[in-house]
């Protein structure tokens, strides 16, 4: 399996390769050796998430409180849909940046969105399926959002579908009230939580 960092530090995109024959196709979208080639660590999953969206829909742009935050590693099982990442990790080299990835069911790509890093995706065909492994369980209490719609992010959505966006990822705060507001995770507490998983136990 191929991997590439991608411009939000901490993030990596994974291509495996893709085996098909008279019967379909065979792949293994997530396989650790590559994950810990990648990032220096195993990923704990403790849980994992599905969800099937129609064309245009919007999800996220979402992040955990940091530790212990909730990496995900991403993969789309069925149709397509663009993958957005969004640095929004107080401190960090690339804050406020972000980096996208087209994702679906014929390359099988996945991306890894490191802890305290934003994640978010829209769909780009009815039925389009995401799969998450998530490091933590979901905490009510301590998951976060950024508007996906907030202009000065100025995020790649595509213009010929109309977004279909939550009442809740509508009402969340832009980037600058998030940071005002001091509910993003500084980058100093994520880096020191990656290096805790680096440790050997």
């Amino acid at each position: 399996m191929d991997f590439r960092p991608l411009k939000v530090a901490d993030a990596f995109e994974f291509t495996p390769r893709v085996f098909p024959d008279e019967r379909g196709l065979f792949v293994a979208p997530f396989q650790e050796d590559a994950l810990i080639r990648a990032t220096g660590h195993p990923l704990r999953v403790a849980q994992t998430n599905h969800s099937v969206s129609r064309a245009g829909t919007i999800r996220g742009v979402h992040f955990a409180d940091t530790p212990p935050g909730q990496a995900k590693y991403v993969y789309c099982p069925s149709g397509a849909l663009l993958d957005v990442l969004v640095d929004l990790r107080v401190g960090s080299p690339s804050f406020g940046q972000w980096d996208a990835v087209r994702l679906d069911s014929q390359d099988y790509r996945a991306v890894y969105v490191a802890e305290g890093i934003g994640h978010a995706f829209v769909a780009l065909e009815d039925a389009t399926v995401m799969a998450y492994l998530c490091s933590e369980p979901y905490n009510p209490t301590g998951e976060r959002g950024v508007s996906p719609l907030d202009p000065a992010l100025e995020l790649p959505w595509p213009a010929d579908l109309p977004p279909i966006v939550s009442e809740k990822d509508r009402a969340a705060p832009t980037l600058a009230d998030a940071l005002d507001q001091g509910l993003l995770p500084q980058y100093a507490d994520c880096v020191a939580h990656y290096e805790t998983l680096r440790s050997p136990s």
